[in-house]
């Protein structure tokens, strides 16, 4: 449980030191889905918050950790930041895929392979057993685990509080479950998650794709890490699952006509 403190500090330190740069961030600022004005430096926060729990992952899975978080904090800088310098955009896996086979290469082209990279680094580093198949497969489905998180809660991060609630959700239950490499992962999660929460919830913040794609991933890895290969494929199923269903319709959509989903949707909320 250390680890929720960790994370809670380090994203209130990242928060004080933006805070006195503010000027330095206005790059950062877009407008939201109700026209308001949100900074995403709350992503930076809680990227600073997963990273600094990351390092109390045991050894022998730490840089895997480090290297998985801080690769799809990078990616998420990228299409944060830098994507009017692309020659292409794109909108879902769709529409950046397309792109590619036309040539183009769009941020979100480039994020996905860098989440993808830093994916299987991360699942590389943690435990695997039986033979060269088995473990083959273990590690396919621990890398899926991880850029399939990372990939869910940047698509929630749509409406105030939506991707932090989720990811609090997910991660909560691990942060408990007292895995070695998951736990600390899920508690860095959960205590910079908590940190950011009243300001996304009063939508004056978001994740953006940097905070979204770290937080996911640190997730995920929780998750990869997780014992029992029935809940690990089961994980993925389900997250292979809304992945190919947000190309089709709109989860804000689907939110909204479910009474008990739009309810838990708007606990907290300006």
């Amino acid at each position: 449980m250390g680890a929720i403190v960790m994370g809670a500090a380090a994203s209130i330190l990242a928060k004080a030191v933006i805070k006195r740069r503010e000027a330095s961030f206005r790059s950062w600022e877009r407008t939201s889905f109700s026209g308001a004005t949100v900074t995403l430096t709350e992503g930076i926060e809680a990227a600073a918050g997963v990273l600094v729990s990351s390092l109390v992952v045991p050894s022998h899975a730490r840089m895997g950790a480090v290297f998985a978080v801080g690769a799809s904090a990078a990616a998420g800088y990228i299409d944060d930041q830098l994507e009017d310098r692309f020659p292409a955009k794109g909108k879902g896996l769709k529409g950046h895929l397309g792109a590619l086979r036309r040539g183009q290469l769009t941020s979100g082209a480039l994020k996905i392979g860098v989440i993808g990279l830093g994916s299987a680094v991360g699942a590389a580093a943690l435990p695997h057993e039986g033979g060269h198949m088995r473990r083959i497969g273990q590690w396919t489905n621990q890398a899926a685990l991880i850029a399939g998180t990372a990939n869910l809660v940047n698509l929630l991060d749509l409406r105030p509080g939506r991707a932090l609630k989720a990811s609090m959700m997910l991660a909560g239950p691990l942060a408990a479950g007292g895995n070695t490499i998951g736990g600390p992962l899920a508690c860095g999660v959960v205590g910079a998650s908590a940190v950011a929460l009243p300001e996304d919830l009063a939508g004056v913040g978001m994740l953006g794709d940097l905070g979204a794609n770290c937080v996911g991933a640190a997730t995920g890895m929780a998750l990869a890490s997780l014992k029992s290969p029935l809940l690990r494929w089961g994980a993925l199923g389900g997250l292979v699952g809304l992945t190919l269903a947000s190309e089709k319709v709109s989860f804000s959509k689907v939110i909204e006509e479910n009474r008990l989903l739009a309810w838990i949707d708007s606990i907290g909320r300006a």
